[in-house]
């Protein structure tokens, strides 16, 4: 098959939804699919376009036998609702051209990966104007997760977003959905069963495991040895709720034994900063984004993964990678969500639960997972058995290139 890729993120950026975007195309290719990507030029979360992407309006590249396209948007880092807009319909402006005068076809498909749902615009005309079909893969509910984080307040927008939602819908051969909750969700909205496919997150497992080495190489560069590490790596942003691991160094400051590791960019992260500065969080680390291939050495330098979401309905059917992530690399997880992620924890016995922004019990959980360093071992080994078995990234491509090869 020629495949036709459109997502807004896509590495060098960091991100789960770049890995999974990356990680889907490469298998693809691996299978003997044909892979070109639409993205955007690198910027995404600091808003920051890198000089060698600068007065470019287009770069073609490949990436391990991907075509891959960056486009030029309009960033910035002050993400506000004007900027946010810019950001996202230059995209789907942009992209709509590279697929009309720079992705030359024949192509048998268009797979658009959607948060920004503008993605689902473009490739709704590129579907039409090439007449082929569209698979929409929905990673959250958009604009019902901008409402409910209060990014999207204005009726009008949300009346354009949910029509342009529901069009995205209608067109598509197939919608791709990462969680059950999505998948339960679209369903009682009347999308019918047969047009629904469950293809969650999952890990990398043959770069994501524990690895000695990087484990007292890190922690001997950041003088963390003898440390009981939680570390959280992902984006810094609204949905996340870190303020409550903030709370949590504050309350453990006399608990010399315990360091907090946080690693990523987004939107809070000058917040967060600020805030670690005035509480003088001397049992904290904050680190700016790593590359990708250097984060399993992190987590295996970690003692458990922190995964916190927001207190919200909403967030019950969320299932980070970030999980599978710290499980591949035989870490245990403090998990702060409810619903979809706490069913999946349990199955595969990989850590301990506490309620969303909650740092009382997060606090109590992290003091028991330090004194038992047997149940870190047993729980961070069952995780790592679990991702094997269900949430390999390379399974769960070919499950996609399965449902792909079905369509035509």
């Amino acid at each position: 098959m020629r495949i036709l890729y459109i997502s807004q993120y896509f590495p060098p950026e960091a991100g789960a939804t770049q890995t999974r975007a990356y990680e889907m195309a490469r298998n693809l290719v691996r299978l003997g699919h044909s892979v070109t990507m639409i993205t955007e030029v690198p910027n995404h979360p600091s808003g920051i376009i890198p000089p060698e992407y600068r007065k470019k309006f287009f770069e073609r590249k490949a990436m391990e036998g991907i075509d891959v396209i960056r486009m030029w948007v309009k960033a910035s880092p002050t993400k506000n609702f004007r900027n946010r807009m810019l950001f996202y319909l230059t995209f789907m402006l942009n992209s709509m051209l590279a697929g009309i005068f720079l992705a030359h076809g024949p192509y048998d498909l268009i797979y658009a990966s959607s948060p920004p749902l503008f993605v689902g615009g473009a490739a709704l005309v590129l579907s039409r104007l090439k007449r082929i079909p569209m698979i929409f893969e929905v990673r959250d509910l958009w604009p019902e997760s901008a409402v409910a984080l209060g990014e999207l307040a204005s009726p009008r927008a949300i009346s354009m977003a949910s029509r342009l939602e529901e069009a995205c819908y209608h067109r598509s051969r197939k919608i791709v959905v990462v969680t059950q909750g999505i998948f339960d969700r679209l369903r009682e909205r009347g999308i019918p069963n047969e047009k629904l496919v469950l293809i969650p997150n999952g890990a990398n497992i043959e770069l994501f495991y524990f690895k000695p080495e990087g484990r007292e190489r890190i922690r001997r560069e950041l003088h963390l040895e003898g440390k009981f590490v939680a570390i959280y790596a992902g984006i810094h942003g609204i949905a996340q709720g870190l303020e409550t691991i903030l709370e949590s160094a504050h309350n453990l400051k006399n608990a010399p034994d315990i360091h907090f590791l946080l690693i990523g960019n987004g939107p809070t992260k000058s917040e967060l900063v600020a805030a670690a500065k005035k509480l003088e969080l001397t049992n904290l680390t904050l680190m700016d984004e790593q590359p990708r291939a250097s984060i399993p050495d992190y987590l295996s330098a970690a003692d458990v993964a922190l995964i916190p979401l927001r207190n919200l309905e909403l967030f019950k059917g969320a299932l980070p990678s970030k999980m599978f992530d710290a499980w591949a690399c035989s870490r245990p997880v403090l998990l702060s969500i409810d619903g979809e992620a706490h069913r999946v924890m349990d199955e595969a016995c990989g850590g301990i639960f506490v309620p969303p922004e909650d740092s009382e019990l997060m606090e109590a959980a992290l003091l028991k997972l330090m004194k038992d360093e047997v149940e870190r071992a047993q729980m961070g080994n069952s995780g790592r058995a679990y991702t094997e078995r269900k949430y390999s990234r390379t399974t769960l491509a070919e499950k996609l290139a399965s449902e792909l090869e079905r369509i035509n």
